[in-house]
């Protein structure tokens, strides 16, 4: 159902049947085939309407079987007791696609899924792609189509944007928007419950559609992400791909058991899923089409290096703060381009970057500023500002700065704050393809995210590599444990097969009496930490369970019945008390796998210890994960320079980190029944000292 077979039946029609169809103005039936008719669609309409014999000045014909022609695709705009036999109509009429505008299904309840999948069995039978039901319909620009199956009041402009919603309501709001902004669509699917066509299908469709060189989509949930990710990889290498994902703030759906669980809460799976796809995710419709505006005329970025020029202070300084804050890099100019700026600027500019020329600055100096940056190896894009001061004509500015940018093969985005649309030296940089924004932060954010899309781009294709034979040896451990019924496992035997594996660990040692585990304690040496271990404990820090730094063996028996005292207080009737090994120095990682309802196994990494709950320091990816992407993880932390080395402290060696999380991206593929698995803390420590998995905990579920 996800492949785009038969969807030219929808999207490129050569007849379209409008079932419901009515001359009663302000009904969804008249704005329907008013749009059709008004808009030029090339091929014949054929209302269909029981009562009416005439409507929009056609015939109209009491059923889809009294069309004596055939009909490539129906809307359908009936009450919805009438639909299924509408749709059985349609199938034995040999329609190929239809349209399901009515709504009433899935989105009322059980009853009302229940109705859709019978809806959908009924188009399946026969053969026919849907859409729908409770959608807004679709349209298709290309003038050998005009097709406009929508009941918007707004009629979109053409242009290069493909838009998928799977909210109708905002259909409306969408092309009136667009259409402000000068944004034009190539095609348009509101696909409402997605019974049949999905979001997957759409970017199947115009994944090869040469009139398509954006897709945007607005979603509320997924359907099958596997098939999603598949298309969605493919198509963003060549197509940008941008998403507004509604539903930030849901509550998790279930108890977790560990920090990575309770890590990934809210949706952190949504972001790891559009990461692992290459499609990027903005906050709202607003951001979305303030970026689709500039990609519509500007070059991708050459990478992250930006310049600022300005006539006027603040703006630039709150420029500069967003591009750094947005990831950014407000780069040193090169001494020729500072050089040039000095001779050609008053001594009261500022020749940095920014670059201020102040309010004085003429339409002659920006052009100069504009080319001389341009022309700046370190540039790869550039923030301009204009604030209009009285003295100076903005509208030969305006001039200026399309000259300057005529020919240029960088991005520029402009602010002009104060100037609104109206102004004409607004109109003359949009019309030459510059982007306008009201604010430097709207200006800076664009440009961030037309970073964001070069990156995406960039990146590497994933190709998993082969899971290691000892990974499969631990793969196989698991599935019998679950089979046993053994949904929790302990430190000792997590970090055990996590051992088996290739992962560094510090091995504890179980003991079964004080004398023990004073004779294992001079076997490993001061200092040591003791820690007690039982199957239904789940953090031990929290009820006092790790006592580390043990330098004696006073120390020693002091502790192991304090540990014992604890045991007995929490009523852990298997409780052992384990030495361990100090791991000292470094930096405490937070490693691990939790399987996402929705989105499947996700691999973690984050600041670790026993704040690692609170910081929240953290990034999750879908498995593959390479070398690679691992890195890239680790380079996503907002704590990173822990690990580049902070305030004398040498760097982390990564590669041990990186090495494991490639690891547990194996075993997250290969057990089904692993639910969660964490290490805290993996001490992370520099080239030449190991790095070692501290802690561990492994919770399975029997179905696996």
């Amino acid at each position: 159902m996800h492949t785009p077979e038969g969807l030219d039946k929808i999207f490129r029609p050569r007849s379209v049947a409008v079932i419901g169809a009515t001359a009663r103005a302000g009904t969804i039936g008249q704005v329907i085939t008013h749009n059709l008719v008004a808009h030029g669609f090339t091929g014949p309409v054929f209302p269909v309407n029981p009562s009416a014999g005439v409507i929009h000045s056609i015939k109209c014909y009491p059923s889809i079987l009294d069309v004596p022609d055939p009909v490539d695709m129906a809307v359908i705009i009936v009450r919805k007791d009438l639909v299924l036999s509408t749709v059985e109509d349609c199938g034995r009429k040999g329609v190929g696609g239809v349209v399901v505008v009515t709504a009433g299904y899935r989105e009322v309840g059980e009853e009302g899924a229940r109705d859709e999948r019978e809806l959908w069995d009924r188009a399946q039978h026969y053969g026919m792609r849907m859409v729908g039901p409770n959608c807004f319909g679709v349209f298709n620009t290309d003038p050998a189509v005009s097709l406009n199956a929508t009941f918007s009041r707004t009629h979109p402009l053409a242009g290069g944007v493909a838009f998928m919603t799977q909210s109708g309501s905002l259909g409306e709001a969408v092309l009136n928007h667009a259409r402000r902004l000068g944004i034009g669509f190539s095609m348009f699917a509101s696909v409402g419950n997605k019974a049949d066509i999905s979001g997957t299908t759409m970017l199947n469709y115009w994944k090869d559609d040469p009139a398509t060189r954006i897709i945007l989509l607005y979603l509320e949930s997924f359907g099958d992400t596997a098939a999603f990710a598949q298309v969605a990889r493919e198509v963003s290498r060549t197509k940008p791909i941008i998403a507004v994902k509604a539903g930030r703030t849901g509550a998790g759906a279930r108890a977790t058991m560990s920090h990575t669980g309770a890590l990934s809460g809210g949706d952190v799976g949504v972001d790891a899923l559009f990461d692992h796809c290459g499609i990027l995710r903005v906050d709202t419709m607003e951001e979305m089409f303030d970026l689709v505006g500039a990609l519509n005329v500007q070059p991708l970025p050459r990478g992250k290096r930006v310049a600022i020029l300005t006539n006027a202070g603040g703006p630039a300084i709150l420029a500069t703060d967003a591009a750094a804050a947005l990831g950014l890099d407000v780069v040193r100019l090169a001494p020729q381009t500072v050089a040039t700026l000095k001779a050609h600027l008053p001594p009261a500019a500022a020749t940095g970057n920014p670059v201020d020329m102040i309010a004085s600055a003429t339409s002659d100096q920006y052009r100069m500023a504009l080319r001389t940056l341009f022309a700046d190896p370190n540039v790869d894009a550039v923030l301009c500002i204009f604030i209009p001061p009285i003295m100076i004509d903005e509208h030969s500015v305006a001039e200026a700065i399309i000259d300057a940018h005529h020919g240029i093969d960088k991005p520029m985005v402009a602010c002009m704050m104060g100037a609104g649309d109206q102004f004409a030296a607004v109109r003359s940089l949009k019309d030459a393809g510059i982007p306008v924004y009201t604010f430097p932060e709207e200006m800076a954010a664009v440009c961030a995210g037309m970073d964001a899309c070069r990156d995406l781009r960039e990146r590497p294709a994933i190709i998993a590599p082969p899971t290691p034979p000892e990974v499969d040896h631990a793969a196989r451990s698991l599935a019998t444990w679950a089979r046993e019924g053994q949904t929790q496992i302990p430190s000792g035997q997590a970090l055990a097969l996590l051992a088996q594996c290739g992962i560094p660990i510090a091995r504890p040692l179980p003991t079964r009496d004080q004398a023990e585990a004073l004779e294992v304690a001079r076997t490993v040496g001061y200092p040591i930490a003791l820690k007690l271990e039982a199957g239904e404990l789940l953090h031990k820090t929290e009820i006092g369970a790790v006592i580390t730094d043990v330098r004696d063996e006073q120390e020693l028996a002091r502790h192991y019945r304090t540990l014992q005292q604890r045991a007995g207080e929490h009523h852990l009737t298997d409780a052992h008390v384990v030495v361990q090994p100090m791991v000292t120095g470094g930096v405490e990682l937070v490693l691990g796998i939790v399987r996402d309802p929705t989105f499947g196994p996700m691999v973690m990494c984050g600041l670790g210890g026993i704040l690692v709950e609170a910081a929240r320091d953290v990034v999750f990816r879908l498995p593959p994960i390479t070398r690679d992407v691992a890195r890239e993880m680790l380079g996503r932390l907002h704590g990173k320079k822990l690990l580049e080395g902070f305030r004398g402290a040498p760097p982390v060696d990564l590669e041990p980190v990186v090495s494991t999380l490639v690891t547990l991206s194996h075993l997250a593929s290969a057990v089904p029944g692993l639910e969660e698995l964490d290490i805290n803390p993996f001490v992370a420590r520099p080239a030449g000292v190991p790095s070692l998995a501290v802690d561990a905990r492994i919770v399975l579920t029997t179905s696996g």
